[in-house]
């Protein structure tokens, strides 16, 4: 126990001192006084080592009732709800289902032609299944706009993103089959699940709340339509009405459901910061599935994350802020984890079959 204490410890302060600053100010003095209070520390030992994220715990013990006050009153809750506290997180793990990710992916999107059939692996509550549903505006360091795109029938879903480098080509994706992959898949109708996909913003993330809140809505009236109609391919239109979404470990998944998009389409599989909260073995399994399936794979990671891309990446020259946006396996640009900014470099040599 005592190891585990300690690496409880090192974990929440890492946390407080590197991920939280500027995100999160509550969130860093909680992840503090986790670091320094034994009794604390103690508790969240007990919880599986994969399920004690200061986010996941955080967000667990919010939706149990935890207020969102300061450290000394989160810390007696915690010591009074300490089995429940264990429990709920024990049963959960981490799904930042993040719309603004579409602003991020949208120029690999871009560079692929359509129909598209996309697969996501941790598709969660599905909100990057739709970035055809959204409306974009990428602007320049100082905010002048440099693009917008907007779908036919409009959007309550604006995602606002930075954009340096050289302009790419932006276009909104033809998607014409949806699929999404995920050990605890939400739908975006039920009270419970919107609860539970919101609750895992940061407190001081201003905007963040409510634009996952207008994707979710966007995501249910799709669900909607799709079973007001039918589940499957509709031929006149050559749409999926509604997503297929798969219970379960993509690991062990991913080549079966991709064996279920439409032969005709362009089967886009994307991992959009889901990898990390992955084990190593079923991340380069899901990597190398990824990568022998007849399509293409795009991806949002940590330059260090796995050693998928080529040309290869030195994590130390990359942006300490930037992860990667890749498809299949080569850079493209260094983002946002989330998706407020792309730095876009372009299409590398390495991959001469696509265009930049």
């Amino acid at each position: 126990m005592e190891s585990e204490e300690a690496a409880v410890r090192a974990r929440y302060l890492r946390f407080a001192e590197q991920e939280a600053p500027g995100r999160s100010a509550l969130y860093e003095q909680w992840a503090r006084g986790v670091a320094g209070d034994a009794a604390v520390r103690r508790v969240l030992a007990r919880i599986p080592a994969t399920h004690r994220q200061p986010p996941l715990v955080f967000a667990v013990a919010r939706l149990l009732g935890a207020p969102l006050e300061q450290w000394a009153v989160v810390r007696e809750w915690m010591l009074a709800h300490a089995d429940a506290l264990v429990a709920g997180c024990a049963s959960r793990g981490v799904q930042s289902n993040e719309p603004l990710r579409c602003a991020a992916l949208l120029p690999a999107l871009s560079l692929i032609d359509g129909p598209i059939a996309l697969l996501e692996v941790g598709a969660s509550a599905g909100l990057c299944l739709f970035p055809d549903r959204y409306a974009y505006r990428y602007r320049d360091a100082a905010g002048a706009l440099l693009a917008a795109l907007d779908p036919a029938e409009g959007s309550p879903v604006e995602l606002e993103c930075r954009l340096t480098g050289p302009l790419p080509r932006l276009r909104l994706p033809q998607i014409g089959w949806r699929a999404g992959i995920d050990l605890q898949p939400v739908d975006a109708r039920d009270p419970a699940g919107r609860a539970w996909i919101t609750g895992l913003v940061w407190p001081g993330e201003t905007g963040r709340e409510a634009r996952i809140a207008s994707a979710l809505d966007v995501v249910a009236a799709e669900l909607e339509r799709g079973r007001s109609g039918h589940a499957g391919l509709d031929p006149a239109a050559s749409v999926l009405r509604q997503p297929l979404i798969e219970h379960g470990d993509a690991a062990e998944l991913l080549a079966a459901v991709a064996a279920q998009a439409p032969r005709e389409m362009t089967l886009v599989v994307t991992t959009p910061g889901v990898l990390a909260h992955v084990p190593w073995a079923a991340r380069t399994r899901i990597i190398e599935t990824a990568r022998s399936l007849h399509g293409h794979w795009i991806t949002i990671d940590a330059p260090g994350l796995h050693e998928a891309w080529h040309p290869p990446i030195a994590p130390e020259a990359w942006p300490a802020d930037g992860f990667v946006l890749a498809l299949d396996g080569a850079p493209l640009a260094a983002v946002d984890p989330l998706g407020a900014w792309v730095a876009w470099h372009g299409v590398p040599a390495a991959a001469p079959t696509l265009e930049a």
